[in-house]
């Protein structure tokens, strides 16, 4: 099996011809050379190299010239992506194109805690064979889950409906139980991720993802890279003082701008206004047409929400908002924010609905682990290379992107 210490070369002319494999494809050692500015006898050395350490593989030859071709084996190495809620564990493993090679989904453990990690590492097995993986092929993996890790502790904090998770230390628990590393992020964080790598962002370096859901969340990307702040918790845009009273000790918990726009907050108001009790957030919106109850109910959260975006936008000026969430990401809602943006801003931000629905997080895992294996292996930025268009990505059906 290949290892970090096998790829090392002077100058790095390892990574340089990975990531003209990952750029171009399948490319013979002359064209490696012109790509990579090296001789073409220091490329076909390194080709030789990556070749013995299983990293490369022959692909056959060029027609023209007859000149053997060489493309990275995907199969290499794998990583691990998992998006953890408080309902479902949903998890995949994928090759070194990022191309899905077994997913599965199940209710999370409701015992929380240990239970968790426990759960996670029998649906990694499982998936481990799913996928024909042979053992240990499996590197690195990435994890986003509700809440803010602590540096400190490696628990995850402010995740109310997974309990037991801020009382271990849950990077350190999966690797155990693993064999490899985890790397913890907050689940928007990651759906940013994910935007940026495979959805709607449309090339913007920098951009907000803004969940809305049961809460209320923010990824930022800037400059090409996900911002975190001092301690983890950039982006905990539930705590922005608008829609009700940030001195109310009942609005700490959840945060201000959750209370006033999340999925309860969304119900109250419709039943506040008249509307009939009972119905959930989704049937809400499919009576927005002939129910005026859920017509003014809504078009005050997508009010608040423009605002928060304009406070956002105040500070970070992105090129573009994309909204996800079983909330965020419905049309109705996107329309009436843009409506209330025009009245409140002079040059109003672009507001995108996300293409990666619910697998954004999920999505944004994966490529997150990729960028941490070709990282620290190849040293190469995996997920700034295949966000900008240079790297070819796999879709899950294994087409080039």
């Amino acid at each position: 099996m290949p290892t970090a210490a096998q790829s090392v070369a002077p100058f790095d002319a390892t990574g340089a011809v990975v990531r003209a494999v990952l750029a171009a494809g399948p490319l013979t050692i002359d064209e490696m050379s012109r790509r990579i500015g090296l001789p073409a006898r220091s490329a076909s050395d390194t080709v030789r190299l990556l070749e013995r350490d299983g990293w490369l593989a022959t692909r056959g030859a060029r027609e023209s010239g007859g000149a053997a071709v060489f493309d990275l084996r995907a199969d290499a190495a794998f990583v691990l992506g998992l998006d953890l809620g408080g309902t479902k564990l949903h998890a995949a493993v994928a090759d070194l194109r990022g191309r899905v090679v077994a997913e599965g989904v199940e209710p999370t453990d409701q015992r929380g805690g240990q239970h968790v990690v426990e759960q996670i590492g029998r649906l990694a097995d499982v998936l481990a064979r799913r996928g024909d993986v042979p053992d240990g092929r499996i590197r690195i993996g990435a994890m986003g889950s509700p809440g803010v890790v602590d540096p400190r502790s490696g628990g995850i904090a402010i995740a109310p409906n997974i309990p037991g998770l801020d009382e271990i230390d849950v990077g350190a628990a999966l690797k155990g139980r693993l064999g490899f590393a985890v790397a913890i992020e907050n689940d928007v964080n990651l759906a940013a991720v994910g935007e940026a790598w495979r959805g709607a962002r449309g090339g913007a370096a920098n951009f907000a993802f803004i969940a809305v859901g049961t809460g209320i969340g923010m990824g930022i990307v800037a400059d090409g890279e996900l911002l975190h702040g001092a301690r983890g918790a950039a982006g905990e845009i539930a705590y922005l003082p608008l829609g009700a009273d940030p001195f109310d000790r009942r609005n700490l918990r959840l945060g201000t701008l959750e209370t006033a726009i999340g999925s309860r907050a969304i119900v109250a108001r419709y039943e506040a206004l008249g509307g009939a009790p009972g119905k959930t957030v989704r049937q809400i919106f499919d009576v927005i047409g002939t129910d005026q109850a859920a017509c003014v109910a809504l078009d005050d959260v997508a009010r608040i929400l423009a605002t928060a975006i304009l406070a956002v936008h105040s500070v970070l000026d992105p090129e573009r908002v994309v909204l996800g969430g079983s909330i965020g990401s419905r049309p109705e809602l996107s329309a009436m924010v843009e409506r209330h943006l025009a009245a409140c801003m002079s040059r109003p931000v672009r507001v995108e609905i996300s293409v990666l629905g619910s697998r954004a997080t999920l999505t944004g895992a994966i490529g997150s682990a990729l960028d941490s294996f070709y990282r620290s292996v190849f040293a190469i930025p995996w997920l700034r290379l295949s966000s900008s268009g240079e790297s070819r990505t796999m879709s899950a059906d294994g087409a080039a992107r």
